[in-house]
Order: C-alpha cells, then sequence, then structure tokens
C-alpha cells in the first residue's frame, strides 16, 4: 500500500516572488497534481505580528533581521502569490508561522497524524532557510521528507544548491517535480 503524503507549500508570499521565477510554475504543477487526486495541501505563511515586535522582543528572526528585515502580518509583501493563493482550497489550509520551521507552534503535525500522513513533499522558499528547516522537522518527527529541486527557490543559485546538497546529505531524498509526480502515478 502506498504512503499517504502530503504536500507543503512553503512560504510561497510576494516578498518572496523574485525567488520563484523557476520554482512557482513547478509548484503550480505539484499542487494540481495533488489537488487531482485529492491529496492533502498544506501551505505556510512567514510573518511577524505587532506582538512580535514588542519589548522585550523574543523572536529570534525578529532580533536577528530587526524590524525593516521582518515580513509584517498584513502587509502585501506578507500576502501569499496570487497564483498561490488561487490554489487554497477548503480541502487545504494555510498555516501562520513565525519561525523558520512550519512545525513550531502551526499545528502543523497534529493535521499530518490526523490525516495519516507517512510522507511529506517540501516546495517553495527559502530552500536553505525555511523549506530545510521544515524538512528537518518532519524528518525529525517520524514522516518520510522529499525536498523538490526545481520547486524550491533561494536567495541565489549558489544557495539554493547548497542547501539542497546539505538537505540530501542528511534528512531525505532531492527529487524533481517530474521524479515526484512519476512516484505518486
Amino acid at each position: 500500500m502506498a504512503k499517504k503524503t502530503a504536500l507543503l507549500i512553503i512560504d510561497m508570499q510576494n516578498i518572496f516572488l523574485p525567488m520563484t521565477t523557476t520554482s512557482l510554475p513547478n509548484v503550480i504543477k505539484l499542487s494540481n497534481h495533488f489537488s487531482s487526486r485529492q491529496y492533502l495541501q498544506l501551505f505556510t505563511q512567514h510573518g511577524h505580528p505587532p506582538s512580535d515586535f514588542e519589548p522585550p522582543i523574543t523572536n529570534q528572526l525578529v532580533l536577528k533581521w530587526g524590524n525593516s528585515g521582518s515580513i509584517h502580518t498584513n502587509t502585501p509583501e506578507w500576502e501569499l502569490i496570487p497564483s498561490i493563493k488561487s490554489l487554497v482550497t477548503s480541502q487545504s489550509q494555510v498555516l501562520p508561522k513565525n519561525t523558520y520551521d512550519g512545525f513550531l507552534g502551526t499545528g502543523l503535525e497534529e493535521k499530518l497524524r490526523a490525516e495519516g500522513i507517512e510522507r511529506v513533499i517540501i516546495c517553495g522558499v527559502m530552500t536553505d532557510c525555511c523549506c530545510d528547516t521544515t524538512g528537518r522537522g518532519a524528518f525529525n518527527r517520524g514522516f518520510e521528507t522529499w525536498m523538490v529541486s526545481d520547486a524550491t527557490g533561494s536567495a541565489s543559485k549558489s544557495q539554493h544548491e547548497r542547501g539542497l546538497a546539505a538537505w540530501g546529505f542528511g534528512y531525505g531524498e532531492v527529487l524533481t517535480t517530474a521524479e515526484v509526480i512519476k512516484r505518486l502515478s
């Protein structure tokens, strides 16, 4: 019997649009494939509510990137890319997060367990930050985890490639969109 699989679409937001030139069409292709089979899709949306900026500041990303370098919720930069937003259905869910890890404080693990998910497929941005950290979180929680090389993106090609190499070495398989679709068909 095939493993029950979910697609995790990580932080496909307007602020990251320049990093999605290559990956966006493949994220859409994966989402459409999952939709046609009624497989679970979950989206994350990174952002910091006003409380993250109130002293004493304890959110490590806000401390690292500062007020101007952080993604503020309810701003145009925080919004999902329109072509991604159109993929969100009543069967999927958008999970807000304020760390690199899609599992921390989001209910993601509980949702996956409730659905009987055994494998997660990671796509989105940034390869070497939120995708990597969420993928490691999945691996460390016992989920088989695949990272999709041509459906992830980062600030530069070399950063993306280094992220994939490091992640693939220790945590799971790195596959292309075509390979994922073939394996799930």
